[in-house]
């Protein structure tokens, strides 16, 4: 994707599988959060554990601005990788 295709609200795929939500724009990167998995950290290895989109939304991790789950940038090669969420598609193999 091109920096211009990126809508803050919109969600994009990365790297074939890791489904992505744009959560700000800059000039030069995307901000984004992953949906379809995630890490919910602790200093105790036993309750490491990872979550779903559908139990993450049910505790309301994406709430936000702020949000529970971490934000990461995507700079302008990064988004090369990405891809357009199409209307009721999925591009996982």
């Amino acid at each position: 994707m091109e920096h211009s295709d990126f809508k803050i609200g919109d969600e994009f795929w990365f790297a074939d599988n890791q489904l992505w939500l744009c959560t700000d724009k800059g000039t030069r990167v995307i901000v984004a959060i992953r949906l379809d998995r995630i890490e919910v950290g602790s200093t105790v290895p036993g309750l490491r554990r990872f979550l779903c989109r559908t139990e993450a939304e049910a505790d309301g991790w994406f709430n936000g601005p702020p949000y529970a789950v971490s934000e990461v940038a995507f700079d302008e090669y990064e988004q090369e990788g990405c891809f357009a969420v199409e209307a009721g598609s999925d591009p996982r193999p």
